[in-house]
């Protein structure tokens, strides 16, 4: 089976990933490697006999050895503000040089931090296993913009992974402006998908088309069973649905034969399943590769408004963005 990323926080987005617009902004020592390295979107590896004028190349972020009093720090920028459920302070490969803990702070800022900047902690002080993935739960209901990672006293980090649910900022938006509900900045995110073999469905709703093949979402072959593929996505705000865009960026031997979209409005708390009472949105649409697909006259609910869209393909195969337009409740967006 094909490897993917293992955690505990499937559900939820990684707030600092760097294709997001996450950032390492500023460290108190990189002498060894660089700050930069935490937010790599590949898992981190280790070479054997590959040295650098300081010492052994290092794929995180590695401090020298502390020798006043004091810890290190990294602040990073988030990519999208919002609420951490978990983090992954990763130190794998970093055996004899990790930290022996961490402490994570944050705070809520328009520009970079700064020596007044008043900082919350996030995660208290907790041991860290060396060449290891440490998982925490993050318990609170505060939206962040950056974070401090501080690690004590001294050594590496592989990778810093921040799960979470970005909150859309409504101050971006002009009055009744069209949003686009699924994307994930606005809060989209994938809840559950039928397969997920080669690539996730996260990349659905993540900004700009498709970088590669790899940058979408993609199943398996099938060979009978089930009719369609399917994955569902939880809406960044209750809304109508106006206009849909489907993307099959890269997708040329293997984009789907056709597509279909349903909704369902739940209330906050509940999760809907394949077999919930799905209203068709879009009927079955032919698709075509390495292309986009836009819809508006085929779209059939009108002013009804959902929280949840099921996009089904047929039979199998991979499509690399879906945008889900329409204009956002408007107690829900306060407008």
């Amino acid at each position: 089976m094909h490897k993917q990323e293992q955690h505990p926080y499937k559900t939820w987005i990684d707030l600092a990933a760097a294709r997001l617009g996450g950032q390492a902004l500023e460290c108190s020592d990189d002498f060894f490697a660089e700050m930069e390295n935490l937010l790599k979107p590949a898992a981190p590896v280790f070479i054997a006999g590959k040295f650098t004028d300081r010492g052994q190349w290092m794929d995180g972020w590695e401090s020298r050895r502390k020798r006043v009093k004091g810890h290190d720090w990294c602040v990073i920028k988030l990519g999208a503000k919002g609420i951490i459920h978990g983090m992954n302070v990763c130190t794998t490969h970093f055996a004899g040089n990790a930290p022996q803990k961490v402490s994570v702070e944050g705070c809520v800022s328009a520009d970079a931090p700064s020596a007044v900047t008043k900082w919350v902690d996030v995660l208290s002080l907790s041991e860290v296993q060396p060449d290891s993935d440490n998982f925490f739960d993050i318990e609170s209901n505060d939206a962040f913009t950056h974070l401090r990672l501080n690690i004590f006293p001294d050594g590496g980090v592989a990778r810093l992974r921040v799960y979470g649910e970005p909150v859309i900022n409504w101050d971006w938006f002009l009055p009744g402006e069209p949003v686009d509900l699924a994307y994930v900045k606005n809060g989209g995110r994938p809840l559950e998908a039928s397969d997920m073999f080669f690539s996730n469905p996260e990349n659905l709703v993540m900004p700009n088309r498709g970088a590669n093949m790899g940058d979408g979402w993609e199943t398996k072959r099938r060979r009978g069973g089930r009719v369609c593929d399917w994955a569902i996505l939880k809406l960044g705000v209750l809304g109508n649905i106006k206009k849909v865009v489907v993307d099959t960026a890269h997708f040329k031997g293997n984009f789907p034969e056709s597509f279909s979209l349903q909704a369902i409005k739940l209330a906050e708390g509940e999760t809907p399943t394949e077999d919930s009472n799905w209203v068709d949105v879009i009927d079955r649409q032919k698709l075509t590769a390495d292309s986009e697909h836009f819809y508006k006259d085929e779209v059939k609910t009108g002013d009804e408004e959902f929280t949840h869209v099921r996009l089904n393909m047929f039979p199998d195969g991979g499509i690399s963005r879906l945008r889900v337009i329409g204009f956002p409740n408007k107690d829900v967006a306060g407008k």
